[in-house]
């Protein structure tokens, strides 16, 4: 997948979400030393998205380099019509997770960061499930492979040598008695 370099002026129209902060303590001869670990989302609302993990003595300077670390990793991902294009899945250590697109006015159903990184994303109107391990780093980087798998129509057209029609109108006749 191709990273993604921002300009300046999107930086201010960047979305910054916490996941989850972690206390962690390493052991050492005179005691214990005590540290944060912050997991942040960024999303530019319109494709893009980068996932960082921060780690200092203090709260505010772990979600400071996390944030630094997920605005340099950004990745695009295919979105079309507020949704993704087809269902796909994504697997991560012990963490599995399904996104299916879904019509206009259902909402993001998800949860925890499977639901941050769709919201980051600008994605609308979607519906996540997320399976075995709950560990946020992990479902995060699932859902992150599922949404790299979305197909971009163009590209497939020109791959198979077809032309794909997206009409999802169906018409339906009514019986009349």
């Amino acid at each position: 997948m191709k990273q993604v370099k921002l300009e300046i002026e999107s930086e201010n129209q960047i979305v910054e979400k916490v996941v989850k902060i972690n206390r962690v303590n390493k052991v050492v001869k005179g005691g214990k030393r005590l540290a944060f670990r912050a997991f942040v989302v960024c999303g530019d609302m319109n494709g893009n998205v980068g996932l960082g993990l921060g780690k200092s003595k203090e709260v505010p300077t772990a979600i400071k380099k996390a944030i630094e670390k997920a605005k340099k990793s950004f990745i695009s991902i295919n979105i079309f019509n507020e949704t993704i294009p087809h269902i796909v899945e994504g697997k991560a250590g012990a963490s599995r997770v399904i996104i299916k697109p879904a019509k206009q006015g259902t909402g993001v159903i998800a949860g925890g960061a499977l639901r941050v990184i769709l919201e980051s994303l600008g994605v609308k109107n979607v519906v996540g499930k997320s399976l075995g391990s709950r560990n946020p780093i992990n479902l995060a980087l699932a859902s992150i492979d599922a949404l790299k798998k979305c197909k971009v129509k163009s590209i497939e057209e020109k791959e198979r040598n077809i032309q794909i029609n997206t009409d999802y109108q169906v018409t339906k006749e009514k019986d009349t008695k």
